[in-house]
């Protein structure tokens, strides 16, 4: 079962994705705080296949965690997915983001990027 961590700040987001998610056999985990070094304590703890992040977190910036996976060894080559309801793709892409997904998006998108760009 693929992992997927998701790391979103709106309960609502949150839990329609986690739904999602798992109908589509996938195992979720959520930080247990949104802050970047207890996130990255995290990953290299339960390396997930992917990761869904939200650019705009109220406690943290998603950029800045997404720099700090990509200099961190060990987690650096997890694919990661940003989402926003802004179109920071270029900001995402060339920050290191693997894909990015203006929010709203269709559950079919992110469940064809997840299914298409994790390792079985």
């Amino acid at each position: 079962m693929k992992k997927v961590l998701l790391i979103e700040d709106d309960k609502t987001m949150q839990s329609l994705i986690k739904t999602l998610l798992e109908i589509e056999g996938f195992s979720i985990l959520l930080p247990s705080e949104i802050q970047t070094g207890i996130i990255l304590d995290e990953i290299k703890k339960d390396v997930p296949d992917a990761i869904l992040m939200d650019v705009n977190l109220r406690q943290a910036s998603g950029l800045n965690i997404l720099a700090e996976i990509r200099k961190s060894p060990g987690i650096s080559h997890i694919k990661i997915i940003m989402s926003s309801g802004l179109d920071l793709q270029k900001e995402c892409i060339k920050g290191g983001a693997d894909f990015f997904l203006q929010k709203p998006y269709m559950p079919d998108q992110l469940i064809n990027l997840l299914k298409k760009n994790t390792n079985p």
